[in-house]
């Protein structure tokens, strides 16, 4: 592929600690650790508007003007459905007890509805009228054990994948909902992978389709069950 001058991150190994918050600000899944530090997987997968910039604790990365291969919407289309580079379906890691995970043990069930799938529930849903919304990742569910107590009392939640449905009846069922049904908020919750903020992004979508003015907090969260951040749109 023939290179142009153009903006482009650049990583300096040298203050990169490996800590992956660059991979997570990545929409494009541009960004990877391996062996320890943070590497540009291609640069036709870096749009070079610098979203990971400002995530990095220690100034490790930077946008600079230089050759590159042009970015691709195309590669990143085709990356993301098949990125292997960081989705718990693929990196295999074994994990240690953790308190938190003790913590949820005994605990009751807070779910108040069913159907919680987000293709399976209809528009009509009574649980939907004035509700507050839970749009819940279906990896969030198992990785969380803290899920009942601490995300879902007091909303309703509605469980997809990004990577494995198609997004666009997302966006139609929820901007239908977020339309008709009154919601006062809505909150979601990702895994820590690239490939999930695509929920994010439906939500968002489906907001600015229904015309509407409602809160959305997201929570993104490790495979190790830890909330790594909270973001508000």
């Amino acid at each position: 592929m023939a290179k142009v001058i153009r903006k482009i991150v650049e990583i300096d190994e040298n203050l990169c600690t490996g800590c992956g918050k660059c991979v997570l600000a990545c929409q494009e899944g541009a960004i990877a650790i391996i062996d320890g530090k943070a590497k540009l997987v291609s640069e036709v997968l870096c749009d070079g508007l610098g979203a990971c910039i400002g995530e990095c604790p220690t100034g490790a990365l930077k946008i600079v003007e230089k050759e590159a291969e042009e970015f691709s919407e195309e590669a990143v289309k085709e990356h993301l459905k098949n990125l292997s580079c960081g989705c718990p379906s693929h990196q295999v890691r074994e994990l240690e007890p953790s308190p938190l995970r003790e913590k949820a043990a005994g605990l009751k069930s807070a779910l108040s509805h069913w159907p919680i799938q987000l293709r399976l529930i209809p528009v009509s849903a009574p649980f939907l009228e004035k509700a507050k919304i839970l749009v819940c990742a279906d990896c969030v569910a198992v990785a969380y054990p803290n899920l009942h107590t601490d995300l879902l009392p007091e909303r309703r939640i509605m469980m997809g994948c990004p990577k494995f449905d198609p997004t666009g009846l997302y966006v139609q069922k929820l901007s239908e909902i977020l339309e008709k049904r009154n919601v006062e908020a809505i909150e979601v919750a990702i895994m820590e992978v690239p490939c999930c903020k695509g929920l994010t992004n439906v939500v968002l979508e489906a907001r600015k389709k229904a015309g509407v003015e409602i809160p959305v907090k997201v929570r993104t969260v490790s495979v190790k069950g830890e909330i790594l951040k909270e973001e508000s749109y």
